[in-house]
């Protein structure tokens, strides 16, 4: 029989191994430091980041700009009922937050965000002076020398007689 080899390819992984290490395997609360999941797009000159905060209520999450770092930061609480025998809880609870760099040629000033369903969706538009546009190309003027044309046409020995 073969044995197959798994490396540790996992931040999850990781933590449990290290629990297990320390003796706190099977610890009924998860850890607190995690990111909150993140997936970003660009679509129609727009940059769409949309986060996961499942069980997270509107008003605990807080969404802020400084500089070009976007910063979204949420709380959920969990409280297990007096009584209650927890036998595992793996989902994420308690504060965290994420932080994305964003470009220079975002922009930061027209941002709208909005959240349904536990997806805060973060619209970012791609500035002005960034978006690709047609530039006309004008040609240059073409040189003309005028000459007066009369109106009877002369014959070239009528011309010379009267020089």
């Amino acid at each position: 029989m073969t044995t197959r080899y798994v490396p540790l390819n996992s931040f999850d992984r990781m933590e449990r191994l290290v629990d297990g290490l320390l003796g706190q395997a099977g610890r009924p609360f998860p850890r607190s430091d995690r990111q909150i999941p993140v997936d970003a797009v660009q679509r129609d000159g727009d940059l769409i980041l949309h986060f996961d905060l499942p069980g997270v209520s509107e008003d605990a999450v807080e969404l802020s700009i400084e500089r070009r770092v976007l910063t979204v930061r949420a709380e959920r609480a969990y409280t297990p009922a007096e009584g209650d025998q927890v036998f595992f809880a793996e989902r994420p609870w308690g504060k965290y937050s994420r932080q994305i760099v964003l470009s220079d040629t975002l922009d930061t000033n027209r941002v709208s965000a909005s959240f349904d369903n536990g997806v805060l969706v973060v619209t970012v538009p791609v500035s002005e002076q960034a978006q690709t546009r047609r530039i006309d190309i004008t040609h240059a003027p073409m040189r003309t020398t005028s000459h007066e044309v009369s109106a009877e046409p002369s014959s070239p020995a009528t011309e010379l007689a009267s020089s």
